[in-house]
């Protein structure tokens, strides 16, 4: 959050979640309470004895049964025990600066401090905190360190964490409308905000032909997606008989995510199947060669299913032309999906709304990951339709103990049709919290917060003749490197992550060995980021002169630069 924005109390507010049920017991009253919550009889039906008695002088040997239940966590516990972890997560947050933010533990050192099998008695639950410290925190890469530029960030944020809890102690399953209302129509409804916030058209939801669900990760989108255009193309015929193999292809850049080639594998399509098409010069995917390619496979015989065009890949940060490709998918019948998992929440700002041009004209899904950049722990990714009967068609399996009248009736949503997995934990209280407590001004000021301190680290690379920049960077993701050789680039990130204040990643980019520098974190600031600029500043000179390049050069200063 950038300064100036309200400050979440994450002490304070989780105070309410775990605070005795006095208003409850004075608006029911006492005996009330006892009618709705009545203590467990002592004594146990004849019937029930004998099912258990059966049940146990079938096994031979076997133990009598005890059907005392074991010693819960009573709710005066889990009020003391509730506020010892709200503030250990508090603390953690504010001394994580002071972590190095890679682990220095060797491998097995985790597991080498565990018991070698599981207590047989109960332990009194301070000792884990203590083992959190002791044992968890040494193990970690911290990705809620301001100086965590490695990846895209996990946006850990107080009302996200408090929404976490909530979720948890609701314990409800939200697989089918029936089995929770309020699980189900929370999430179509907090979607629906989110696409209205970064500008996707109607179509993507519940007030058009389709809508959105919480998936995991962008990963399970692809999936997801990938098996709704088989059943589209196929006319259901996949559903029913499985993958004709040899007949579908599917494309994506060059650049794309890692995941793609691995949801054409869990399909049945398999990896041969994947046409991977080159990139422009700012390593967006060629239309041209997207059209060239999909035109050759038309003439083998082969049948394109889907194109995946990607908003903010995770190597540079390219944006693909949609408005180019979209027209392509659409002469030749195929599925498009946008994968904007990292990038796509920045079209909160509409300035930056740019990003998504054609998507309302040309996509059939889009994925966008709140988790990332929009300050919402993980899992959380805003997978959507535009044709819902596609989705449910590839997805829905109903078992008789499934049926229920209100699935029947046809006026609700099952969750469970549109993902893998039957069950579903109620991801959408974590949304709703964000939108809640940010307000939809907040999220902006984020996003621009990290958008402007990316473009100032660019400056100073840029400023600094030692440096270059290798990709576009209209958001926050910087890819450079320190002119000369791969061997110093890789000696400069491997001795700046090793200071423990800041931690880098790379990727190559057109063949060359890069640095990248991804900004997005919540408690990221300005001096976070010129500390990283000082630090790489001060290794190239110690990496070009030990590999004899060049002379002592000095950076452009974050003070004046």
């Amino acid at each position: 959050m950038a300064p100036g924005a309200a400050h979440f109390s994450f002490r304070q507010w989780s105070r309410r979640l775990i605070r005795p049920s006095d208003t409850l017991c004075r608006r029911i009253g006492t005996d009330r309470c006892a009618d709705i919550y009545p203590l467990p009889v002592a004594s146990t039906p004849p019937e029930l004895h004998t099912h258990w008695d059966m049940g146990a002088s079938s096994a031979p040997g076997a133990q009598p049964l005890d059907d005392a239940p074991p010693r819960h966590m009573t709710a005066a516990e889990f009020r003391e025990h509730g506020r010892a972890v709200v503030d250990w997560v508090a603390d953690y947050w504010e001394r994580v600066e002071s972590l190095p933010v890679l682990s220095t533990l060797p491998p097995g050192a985790v597991r080498a401090q565990l018991p070698s099998s599981p207590p047989e008695l109960g332990e009194p639950f301070p000792d884990l905190l203590d083992d959190m410290d002791r044992v968890i925190v040494p193990g970690l890469t911290h990705w809620q360190h301001p100086g965590f530029f490695a990846y895209f960030p996990t946006g850990a944020s107080g009302p996200a964490a408090l929404a976490d809890l909530l979720a948890s102690g609701l314990g409800v399953q939200g697989m089918l409308w029936q089995t929770s209302p309020a699980c189900t129509e929370l999430e179509q409804h907090v979607l629906d905000w989110l696409a209205g916030l970064i500008g996707l058209p109607e179509r993507f939801t519940f007030a058009g032909t389709g809508g959105g669900v919480v998936q995991d990760s962008a990963s399970t989108a692809m999936l997801v997606t990938m098996l709704a255009a088989l059943h589209r193309a196929s006319g259901g015929q996949v559903a029913r008989d499985g993958i004709d193999r040899g007949r579908y292809v599917v494309y994506t850049s060059t650049e794309a995510n890692c995941g793609f080639e691995k949801t054409a594998r869990i399909t049945g399509i398999g990896a041969s199947a994947v046409r991977f098409i080159q990139t422009r010069a700012d390593l967006s995917m060629d239309p041209q060669a997207l059209r060239a390619a999909m035109e050759h496979d038309a003439r083998a015989g082969f049948t394109p299913v889907l194109v995946m065009a990607t908003v903010g890949t995770t190597s540079t940060g390219a944006i693909d032309p949609v408005e180019l490709i979209g027209p392509v998918c659409r002469e030749y019948g195929a599925w498009l999906h946008v994968d904007a998992a990292y990038a796509g929440v920045a079209a909160i700002c509409p300035e930056l709304r740019w990003i998504h041009a054609g998507v309302a004209e040309f996509a059939d899904s889009y994925a966008t990951n709140p988790h990332k950049w929009l300050l919402t722990a993980l899992d959380f990714d805003a997978c959507y339709v535009a044709d819902r009967g596609a989705l449910t068609g590839a997805l829905s399996v109903l078992p008789e103990y499934l049926r229920n009248g209100a699935s029947e009736s046809g006026v609700v949503v099952d969750y469970r049709d549109w993902q893998v997995p039957l069950g579903r934990r109620f991801r959408a209280l974590k949304l709703w919290a964000v939108i809640r407590w940010y307000g939809a001004a907040g999220l902006r000021e984020h996003i621009r917060h990290s958008v402007a301190l990316a473009q100032q680290f660019a400056s100073w690379v840029g400023a600094d003749e030692r440096f270059e920049v290798l990709a576009p960077h209209p958001l926050s993701l910087i890819c450079f490197r320190l002119r000369g050789d791969d061997s110093a680039n890789r000696e400069l990130l491997d001795a700046v992550n090793a200071t423990g204040r800041v931690l880098l990643s790379h990727t190559k980019v057109r063949g060359a060995f890069a640095l990248r520098l991804a900004i997005g974190g919540t408690a990221t600031r300005r001096e976070h980021v010129a500390a990283a600029w000082a630090l790489l500043a001060e290794h190239a000179n110690i990496a070009r002169h030990s590999l004899g390049r060049g002379h002592h050069t000095e950076a452009v200063s974050p003070e004046t630069g």
